[in-house]
């Protein structure tokens, strides 16, 4: 007898239905075709315990099981539950009626149960675009996967319920879950608030620019001046994410298996922060079986690089194409995938080696020499992508002793959001074109071209601080932020007064003062 059950396969961000067809005919023998992996062709084992420890027996016959497209290969332990299915059907244990209307997807444990898997958001999208009626996923994998509507989702714990379910013994009802509700109700709850920081107005205010315009940050201090802390309230003062941006985030979080039990969609930004030994392969994402990275799992939201000089070099390098094109493409001689990554990048790192070097509470012991050698492991190509550069000092002792709070991450999102609503309107006829940082040099020239004024500011700034000749284009990306933070529709010389001053490292003499 042939039976065909229905699954998925998820390469990347990519999803591909999989028919699993099984056919039982007299013999011995098992037979799996596909361009199965190893843990595919592990699943008899599974299979045949699982069974035989919820009172059914492996049917001892001639058993051959395709899994088409046979050309695309399948990977993980995910497809148990359709092939377990398959061999049941095609034995008589399970009703084949509906069969054909609903994708299954699941590992199964010795014991029956179902285990959860990776991508099942992505798998419920393409379920629902194939018009199946339902879709069976591990219970663990329910609140994703039952974000997508126009589709039943049924959270199964064990293969018995899956089989009961099937031959219509049993009835389960469908798993519902109000998106929106629970999306728009988790935007505002953040741990972290910028009101908790004391003093710092300069680098709170450069926070608020970039986070208003979309533009990569550096911030260069001693050890202990807050800039780890405020870079994680970051995200606190961001715009919050939209529907769609949602959605893509939670895509991909999915797929690289890191969304946590009961959680449906992500509703705020991902904050991501590597360790500075992170490889080249789990910052860009690839790997055996391809994995996103975490420039992909910080997309639409914050990659924090703290002791950027730490890094290795090379891995350092490899953000630089990523940073432009906002995706980034992994080609290897077996798979080619590609995955989002617009993200905002966001550095910390000390001045010198010491740390000290600017510091009025310590003494620098490094000569010019070394701060310079120091500074030159972070490359011009990539410097050349962050907008601004900003230089703290540790705060003093009466400004950590006030009683007071700062200004709340909320009020600050206030002026992020007007800012940002201001440039999706300029920009709503430039597809891919969002915020200021994504500008191109036309752009530039259209939206955020100076007068007479500041166009003598400018020269006389280049002159007298030495600036290298990539920050002019910065400058003005950061002006005509500063000016949509005021709402103001021409770039004025005090605009970009304040964006000269986030440029400390282009400044030629800033390791020699």
């Amino acid at each position: 007898m042939l039976v065909k059950t229905y699954c998925a396969a998820v390469n990347g961000l990519e999803v591909t239905t999989v028919t699993v067809e099984v056919s039982v005919t007299k013999g011995v023998m098992f037979h799996l075709s596909g361009l199965a992996d190893t843990a595919v062709r592990e699943s008899r084992d599974r299979i045949a315990a699982a069974l035989k420890n919820n009172g059914i027996k492996l049917p001892v016959a001639d058993t051959t099981i395709n899994m088409a497209p046979a050309d695309l290969r399948k990977e993980g332990s995910g497809y148990d539950l359709p092939i377990a299915i398959g061999i049941l059907a095609a034995t008589g244990k399970v009703k084949t009626d509906h069969l054909q209307e609903y994708m299954l997807m699941g590992e199964l444990g010795l014991d029956g149960r179902i285990q959860p898997i990776r991508g099942a958001l992505p798998i419920a999208i393409r379920a629902r675009k194939e018009e199946f009626k339902g879709l069976i996923v591990p219970k663990q994998n329910i609140h994703e996967a039952a974000v997508v509507n126009k589709l039943k989702v049924y959270g199964m714990e064990n293969l018995l319920d899956v089989v009961r379910f099937l031959n219509g013994e049993v009835g389960f009802e469908p798993t519902v879950i109000d998106t929106r509700r629970e999306f728009y109700e988790q935007q505002s709850n953040f741990e972290l608030d910028f009101a908790d920081v004391r003093g710092q107005e300069n680098v709170k205010r450069a926070m608020e620019v970039a986070a208003a315009g979309g533009h990569n940050m550096i911030m260069i201090g001693p050890p202990g001046s807050g800039k780890s802390m405020m870079a994680k309230r970051l995200p606190s003062i961001l715009p919050p994410l939209s529907l769609a941006e949602s959605l893509e985030t939670t895509q991909i979080h999915s797929v690289a298996g890191k969304l946590g039990k009961d959680m449906s969609l992500i509703s705020q930004r991902p904050f991501r922060a590597p360790h500075h030994t992170i490889s080249q392969v789990a910052l860009v994402g690839g790997g055996v079986n391809p994995q996103p990275g975490e420039i992909s799992l910080a997309h639409n939201g914050v990659l924090f690089a703290d002791e950027l000089p730490e890094f290795n070099k090379a891995t350092l390098e490899v953000l630089r194409q990523p940073l432009e094109d906002r995706k980034i493409t992994i080609s290897r001689a077996k798979y080619t995938v590609e995955y989002p990554c617009s993200f905002m990048f966001v550095a910390s790192m000390n001045p010198c080696p010491c740390g000290y070097y600017n510091d009025p509470t310590h003494k620098c012991v490094c000569s010019p020499g070394q701060i310079q050698r120091y500074l030159n492991k972070i490359s011009g190509p990539l410097l050349d992508r962050i907008d601004i550069q900003i230089e703290i000092t540790p705060v003093p002792f009466k400004d950590i002793s006030r009683p007071t709070q700062g200004e709340s991450s909320a009020d600050i999102r206030k002026r992020v959001i007007a800012a940002r609503q201001i440039q999706e309107q300029r920009f709503k006829e430039h597809k891919g074109i969002h915020c200021n940082a994504q500008m191109t040099e036309r752009m530039i020239h259209q939206y955020a071209e100076p007068d007479e004024a500041g166009i003598n500011l400018l020269r006389t700034a280049m002159e007298r601080l030495n600036l290298s000749a990539r920050a002019y284009n910065r400058i003005l990306k950061v002006a005509r932020t500063i000016a949509d933070i005021e709402a103001s529709p021409d770039v004025q010389p005090r605009h970009l007064a304040e964006a000269i001053s986030y440029r400390n490292l282009d400044r030629g003499d800033w390791a020699e003062r």
